[in-house]
């Protein structure tokens, strides 16, 4: 049994796309804490927007986020994300700024943790010719290279104190000096931050500024890990293995029988960025159009865990064909849809299909006209 992967047309022409994902059976997929129903029929929240990388996922964990997202995003407040590492923290700074009314100027991301620390003040802040040995000139900190737009601080709470100082007079009076300046520089500059370490006990532990953190915090927006937002593994997988048989130009059409359920059964502590390593390894050493995706075997699957092995005698679900997967399939998104075929919202949206496609696979696999009314 092989789980079809949607066509990309650069690498494999076809004259039409196949369904992003099926193949796993509904009893098993559920009993992995993902609903048959989102098996690539779920329509992905975000909007498609051309180049530009965009959040995917129809989790309702993930969905929560997203509001939020729509809500505090076209405001100039302050926002701090929390979450794991690998969870996206950067991905959804970018679209807070990209539904924000600055999106028209730049959006300046810091790596706070990647700062040399002798060299933090001058990289955010900027310094004047001769402020230090090998200052030949003057220099604009990020700051001011976001003035207008927006500054992403990842890993915030890797700044040393005196620096934190200074941020919060950034936040508190939108100016700060250049190091060796002698007057103060005004900036107009929304102020997102992300870290993946507990902010509180750092306060406790007097390592974060108290002021700053209440600063910071502002509006928290808090990113679910990967474990907690199952059903979007279907979603993420489709999206990066379109991305990477792309890249190395593979013919990749399918997963292999188990894969997804592998997927699914890993608890990820690497989150999304591990998952996206995964498949990566995986298409770059595919040799065929099926392919085979391994997660690390030295930690226990949420799947072993639930399940265990199988009692003998104890009945399996029945496999279906490929062709009768797709048909359910459809059926699923036309039920979510009411029967809608085209239009804003309609099944052949949500499926990526022209709808005169979706009508002909529906002839084909035997839909009856009532099932689109």
């Amino acid at each position: 049994m092989t789980t079809a992967i949607g066509s990309y047309s650069k690498v494999l022409p076809t004259s039409e796309p196949l369904p992003a994902m099926a193949g796993l059976s509904g009893a098993r997929a559920e009993a992995l804490g993902c609903p048959a129903s989102v098996t690539g029929a779920a329509r992905p929240i975000h909007e498609k927007t051309p180049d530009r990388e965009e959040p995917i996922g129809v989790s309702g964990a993930f969905a929560r986020v997203l509001q939020q997202v729509a809500q505090v995003g076209p405001t100039d407040a302050t926002v701090l994300i929390t979450g794991e590492t690998g969870t996206g923290k950067e991905l959804i700074a970018r679209r807070l700024h990209a539904v924000s009314a600055r999106r028209q100027h730049a959006l300046v991301v810091v790596n706070c943790a990647a700062l040399p620390a002798n060299l933090v003040e001058s990289e955010l802040f900027g310094h004047e010719r001769g402020a230090f040995t090998g200052a030949l000139q003057r220099r604009l900190g990020r700051f001011e290279l976001a003035h207008g737009g927006t500054i992403f601080l990842d890993e915030v709470g890797e700044l040393p104190l005196d620096v934190q100082a200074k941020l919060l007079r950034v936040l508190q009076e939108r100016e700060f000096d250049r190091v060796g300046g002698a007057s103060p520089v005004r900036v107009d500059v929304r102020v997102i931050a992300a870290t993946n370490r507990p902010l509180k006990r750092l306060v406790e532990e007097r390592q974060f500024r108290a002021d700053l953190f209440y600063r910071l915090n502002v509006y928290q927006l808090a990113l679910p890990p990967l474990r907690e937002r199952r059903e979007d593994i279907w979603l993420l997988t489709d999206h990066f293995v379109r991305r990477f048989r792309a890249r190395f130009d593979k013919p990749v059409r399918s997963l292999d029988e188990g894969s997804m359920e592998r997927l699914l059964g890993y608890d990820w502590p690497g989150n999304v960025r591990e998952l996206e390593h995964a498949i990566e390894r995986a298409v770059l050493v595919a040799e065929g159009a099926e392919l085979h995706i391994e997660v690390p075997g030295d930690r226990p699957t949420r799947g072993a865990e639930a399940g265990g092995p199988v009692p003998p005698g104890a009945p399996t679900p029945a496999l279906v064909s490929l062709a009768e997967q797709e048909r359910q399939y459809i059926q699923e998104v036309l039920r979510r849809t009411g029967g809608q075929i085209g239009g804003k919202g309609g099944a052949a949206e949500i499926l990526g299909l022209p709808s005169s496609t979706l009508r002909s696979r529906m002839t084909k696999l035997g839909l009856s006209g009532r099932t689109a009314r």
